[in-house]
C-alpha cells in the first residue's frame, strides 16, 4: 500500500531514502508497536520459570528483577536494530530489519533456570553472550551451512519450538504457575480475560487491514487489560516505585559459566542466523522486488549476533530479527532503513526508563497469557507452514517421525534421564535440540531413497501421499 504522497517508487525502494519526517516517525514507531508484545513477552516467561516474576516474593517489591530484564531487552532491541539500519564496517545489513528477543531460545533458557531465582541468571547471561559471539563468527560462513538445513530440518525445529512454548500460554491464561493447586487456578475469572484477549485478537486479524491488523495481538491484550482492569485484577501499586531513568551495568547478576547453557545458545544461533537470512530475502524481495546480496545476508549475520552478545553482557535475552516486520515492510512498501532506525531510537529510549517496564508488569498474567496462546500457536503454524514444502517420501516421514518422538517425548518426561549429568539434562529435556540434531544427521546420512519395504512396518499404513507413497487402489 505504498503512498505516492512519501515518495516515488524509486524513493520508496531505496534502502538510503528517507521519507519526510512526519510520515517517517509514525512509520517508525509502527515497526517498534508490531514487535513490542513479543519482544518483552520472553523475559517475563524466563522470571517466571525462574521464580523470579509475577506470582513471586519480588511482587512485593515491584518485581524489580523482571523489570530489569524488561528493560534491558527494549533497550537492545533498540540498539541491535540500529546495528542493522546504520551498521558499521561489516556489521549491519543496512536494512529496515527491526530486531528484538527471540523466541526460540525459551525451550533452552527454561530449564537453564528453572525455580534458580536470581542464581540462574550469572550462567544464562554469559551463555546468551558467548552464544552471540558464536552467532557473529557464523556471519564469516552463513552460505556454507544452509544446507544442512532444509525445509525439513528447518520445518521441524520451528514445529518444535512451538509445541515446547504452548503449554506456558495455558498455565498462564489459567492464573500461572504460582496458582497451580489452588481453586483459583482454572477459574472463570481468570479465564475470561484471556479469552477476551484471543477473541478480540482473532476478530481484528480477521475483520481489519493495514496496520491493525499487524497489530493484533497488542490491540487484543490491551483489550484484555480493560477488562481485568474492570474486574480488579491490575494493580499499579508498584508502579511508583520504579525510577525515571537508570542506567544498563554490565553483568548486572554477575558472571557464571554453564557450558550447557553455551552449547544450547550456540546451536539455537544457527538456527536463528537461518531464519535472519530468510527475513533479510523476505524484505528484499517484498520492498524493493530483488534477492539480498551476500553483502547484505553476511552483514544482517554479523549484527544478529553481535546484538545478542551486548544485550547478554548488560542482562538482556538474545535478539533476532523479527519476520512480523518483513510483512509490515511489504505492506507499507517503504523499503526505508531509515524509518526503522526512528523505530529503534523510541525503543532505546523506552528502554532506558524502568517506568516502561513496571507499566508492562501491571499487565495481569492470564492477559498476558491470552496473547501467548495465538503467539505460540502462530509458531507451530509456522513450523507447518515450512514443512509443507517439503517432499514427504517415507525417508522423510522417518525422519521426522524419529525426530519428534525422541525430542517431545524427552520434553513431555524428563525425568528418564534422571540418571544423566545436569549438562546433558538441561541439553537434552528441551526436547528441541535432540529432535533438531536427529533431524540434520539423519537428513545428512540416509540415502535419498527408502525402498517401500524399508518403512512399510512403521508407517501402520500411513505412509502419507507424497512422492514414494503407493498409489491408490481402485
Amino acid at each position: 500500500m505504498a503512498n505516492s504522497s512519501i515518495g516515488t517508487p524509486e524513493q520508496l525502494r531505496d534502502p538510503n531514502y528517507t521519507p519526510p519526517i512526519g510520515t517517517a516517525i509514525p512509520l517508525g514507531i509502527q515497526h517498534v508497536l508490531a514487535m513490542f508484545v513479543s519482544n518483552v513477552t520472553p523475559a517475563i516467561i524466563i522470571c517466571g520459570a525462574a521464580g523470579i516474576g509475577f506470582g513471586s516474593d519480588q511482587g512485593a517489591l515491584g518485581f524489580p528483577d523482571m523489570t530489569y530484564m524488561i528493560q534491558m531487552s527494549i533497550l537492545f532491541a533498540g540498539v541491535a536494530t540500529l546495528f542493522q539500519t546504520i551498521g558499521f564496517g561489516p556489521v549491519g545489513a543496512r536494512l529496515p530489519i527491526v530486531q528484538g528477543t527471540s523466541f526460540a531460545f525459551i525451550p533452552i533458557m527454561i530449564p537453564a533456570v528453572a525455580g534458580m531465582g536470581t542464581a540462574g541468571l550469572p550462567g544464562l547471561m554469559v551463555g546468551v553472550m558467548l552464544g552471540g559471539v558464536f552467532h557473529f563468527c557464523l556471519g564469516f560462513f552463513i552460505g556454507k551451512i544452509r544446507f544442512a538445513l532444509p525445509p525439513l530440518v528447518t520445518g521441524l525445529i520451528v514445529l518444535m519450538i512451538g509445541l515446547a512454548l504452548v503449554r506456558v500460554g495455558i498455565q498462564y491464561s489459567a492464573g500461572g504457575v504460582p496458582l497451580m493447586g489452588t481453586d483459583a487456578f482454572g477459574s472463570l475469572e481468570k479465564w475470561f480475560p484471556a479469552l477476551v484477549v484471543v477473541v478480540v485478537t482473532l476478530a481484528i486479524k480477521f475483520f481489519t487491514r493495514g496496520f491493525t491488523a499487524v497489530a493484533a495481538v497488542l490491540l487484543g491484550i490491551i483489550a484484555g487489560y480493560i477488562v481485568a482492569y474492570l474486574m480488579g485484577q491490575v494493580s499499579f501499586a508498584n508502579l511508583g516505585r520504579a525510577g525515571w531513568f537508570n542506567i544498563p551495568t554490565p553483568f548486572h547478576w554477575g558472571f557464571e559459566l554453564n557450558w550447557a547453557i553455551v552449547i544450547g545458545m550456540c546451536f539455537m544461533a544457527i538456527v536463528s542466523a537461518i531464519e535472519t537470512v530468510g527475513d533479510t530475502s523476505g524484505i528484499t524481495k517484498g520492498g524493493a522486488g530483488r534477492e539480498a546480496t551476500d553483502k547484505e545476508i553476511t552483514g544482517a549475520t554479523f549484527a544478529d549476533g553481535l546484538g545478542t552478545a551486548i544485550s547478554g553482557i548488560f542482562g538482556a535475552l538474545p535478539n533476532t530479527s523479527f519476520s512480523q516486520n518483513v510483512g509490515l515492510v511489504a505492506m507499507t512498501g517503504v523499503m526505508s532503513r531509515h524509518v526503522v532506525t526512528i523505530g529503534a531510537l523510541f525503543l532505546i529510549a523506552c528502554g532506558l526508563v524502568p517506568k516502561v517496564g513496571a507499566i508492562i508488569n501491571t499487565v495481569p498474567i492470564n492477559v498476558l497469557g491470552g496473547g501467548v496462546i495465538v503467539m505460540f500457536g502462530m509458531v507451530c503454524a509456522s513450523g507447518i507452514s515450512m514443512l509443507s514444502d517439503v517432499n514427504w517420501n517415507k525417508r522423510n516421514m522417518v525422519i521426522f517421525a524419529v525426530s519428534l518422538s525422541i525430542g517431545l517425548g524427552l520434553q513431555l518426561e524428563p525425568s528418564a534421564l534422571q540418571h544423566l549429568p545436569t549438562t546433558l539434562q538441561i541439553l537434552l529435556t528441551s526436547g528441541l535440540l535432540p529432535a533438531a540434531a536427529l533431524a540434520v544427521i539423519l537428513n545428512l546420512l540416509l540415502p535419498e531413497h527408502l525402498s517401500d519395504e524399508a518403512t512399510e512396518e512403521v508407517s501402520g499404513g500411513m505412509s502419507g501421499h507424497g512422492q514414494g507413497s503407493l498409489p491408490p487402489r481402485d
